[in-house]
């Protein structure tokens, strides 16, 4: 099969223009130069990344990608499998945190099902791409053949040829499936060359004892997966579909120049083998949350990301890039309506 040149290929770079013209706004806004903090940078930056001076973010584009994982035979997950064939019916039927979250932010919702031990039956907002009831048992061999990580892969670059038919000036990229936060630490200890137990963490609630099996599991899936780095390998060795489906989401908005607002642990290893297959992927991230899953800091540093929130959040399903829109509205409202220091007959520091 072969691979869509959409996200093979090295994204575009933000309009460094609109970034400087950004710049020299805000320097003469009615404030004093950086007292709006961190959200002067975030103005600037979707003024690079939208390359319009007039940066916005009203229409938003949120796709949950559910997925279930083989690694559940080795009792990992303190929920039932089952538990991601209801969230997808929730999800459809705006019960869950992110469609509540969707209604409130206008956004474009849509639940992208790649794989589940149960059966979901048609529902609205579910759009079915499946690939196989779950991946493997990735502790004793690998999770996805390479046609089944391709799958996963174009699923995710479709989603983002979705954003674009909508007219999306973010992405936002959810998680749905009981046992990836098992799926996600193996990834995240095979890029960073970390142990297992320096990122392995309750995921859906586990105790101390239940965390320490879990991070056996991961080392005996590790040790499986030997040393090999290549992001595209250590998908298909650890991932999982919807882990995937993100990776690929990523690849192809940032090669249609849209921005992503990146969630919290799953949704950040997702990008971070997303950055390592495309290093210009980079500058097309924002950064929502730090989770309360202990990995989460070792990712967030590896991509030398400093996040806007820490609500020792850990839900997944794109929650908390959901809960940080609104500093993005408000970092791109000020942005373009303040006054300047001359519209307004104020004197600068200058005294001008």
């Amino acid at each position: 099969m072969p691979l869509p040149t959409s996200w093979t290929q090295p994204p575009p770079e933000p309009c460094h223009s609109s970034a400087e013209r950004a710049r020299g706004r805000q320097a003469v806004l009615t404030k004093p130069p950086g007292s709006l903090g961190r959200l002067e940078q975030l103005a600037i930056t979707m003024a690079s990344v939208q390359a319009s001076d007039t940066p916005a973010v009203d229409n938003i584009y949120i796709s949950v990608f559910a997925g279930d994982h083989g690694v559940c035979d080795e009792g990992i997950s303190a929920f039932p499998q089952e538990v991601t064939t209801q969230m997808i019916a929730n999800f459809a039927h705006g019960g869950a945190a992110i469609s509540v979250m969707a209604g409130e932010l206008g956004a474009r919702l849509e639940v992208v099902n790649l794989g589940t031990v149960g059966e979901v039956p048609p529902l609205s907002g579910v759009v079915d791409q499946i690939i196989a009831p779950a991946t493997a048992n990735l502790a004793i061999m690998d999770a996805m053949s390479r046609e089944q990580l391709e799958n996963a892969l174009n699923a995710g670059d479709m989603a983002a040829q979705r954003a674009v038919e909508n007219h999306a000036q973010l992405f936002i990229g959810g998680d749905m499936g009981i046992g990836n936060t098992t799926s996600a630490a193996a990834l995240a200890c095979a890029l960073l060359g970390e142990q297992p137990q320096n990122l392995v963490g309750p995921g859906t609630g586990l105790d101390t004892r239940g965390i320490s099996h879990k991070a056996g599991v991961v080392k005996k899936a590790l040790q499986r997966h030997g040393d090999n780095t290549d992001p595209l390998a250590v998908l298909a060795s650890l991932g999982g579909f919807e882990i995937a489906a993100l990776t690929g989401a990523i690849l192809g908005c940032a090669a249609r120049r849209i921005p992503v607002l990146v969630d919290g642990f799953i949704v950040s290893v997702a990008a971070l083998a997303a950055v390592r297959q495309q290093p210009g992927v980079r500058d097309w991230l924002l950064f929502s949350h730090e989770s309360a899953e202990p990995g989460h800091r070792a990712v967030l540093n590896a991509l030398k990301a400093e996040p806007l929130l820490y609500l020792s959040m850990r839900l997944g399903e794109g929650s908390g890039a959901a809960i940080a829109v609104p500093l993005l509205r408000s970092a791109c409202a000020l942005h373009n309506h303040m006054a300047t220091f001359a519209d307004a007959g104020v004197s600068d520091k200058s005294g001008a």
